[in-house]
């Protein structure tokens, strides 16, 4: 199924598809991602990271990245300190990797998180909705360029993902900026739509 963003129904569509444990392919200030509810009570009721990964063919080792709905949701899941620097930069196309703190809403001990708070209010607010982070990745499958036209995403994936979100093609698009903060200091791992001082 395709809905346009513009529809006055697409975020209840979206919130739905998410929480019922479904793949929804949507639009985010950078490029198009595949989205998954991320499961916090360790039941894996809904295995939406490993759909996601089936899907592009993605390696298990690989995280993916846990979008949240305020910048100030962060300290949920750390007691790692943000520098203000990558905090101004919120909501908005950076990544930051943390250490999960032993209090984070997490059933299952995980090491380090990705975390980023999107600039799209629209997303932000599906994510409100859902009531727990979402996975995203890049539509694509794994090797191969990420797609940027919605016909092309259609074509590949409409099979695939329970619910598309149209909202044009995202041509000019550059994904976000990764940093990791889990020893203390910034490290950029991958410079991409927002500059960050290594």
């Amino acid at each position: 199924m395709t809905c346009s963003k513009s529809d006055g129904k697409s975020l209840e569509l979206a919130s739905s598809c998410l929480s019922s444990g479904g793949i929804a392919i949507l639009p985010t200030d950078t490029v198009y991602g595949f989205s998954g509810i991320v499961d916090l009570k360790g039941r894996n009721a809904f295995g939406t990271d490993g759909r996601i990964r089936r899907i592009k063919g993605r390696d298990e080792g690989k995280p993916l990245i846990q979008l949240i709905s305020s910048p100030l949701d962060i300290s949920d899941y750390t007691d790692d300190r943000i520098p203000e620097q990558l905090l101004e930069k919120w909501p908005g196309p950076l990544t930051v990797i943390v250490n999960v703190s032993g209090k984070s809403p997490y059933a299952d001990p995980i090491g380090t998180v990705a975390l980023r708070c999107p600039g799209d209010p629209w997303l932000r607010a599906v994510i409100e909705s859902v009531g727990a982070p979402i996975y995203s990745t890049s539509v694509n499958r794994s090797g191969f360029p990420v797609l940027d036209r919605i016909q092309a995403i259609e074509a590949e994936f409409g099979k695939d993902a329970d619910l598309i979100v149209s909202d044009g093609d995202k041509t000019d698009a550059v994904p976000s900026t990764i940093v990791s903060v889990t020893d203390g200091c910034i490290k950029v791992l991958r410079q991409g739509a927002v500059t960050i001082g290594g």
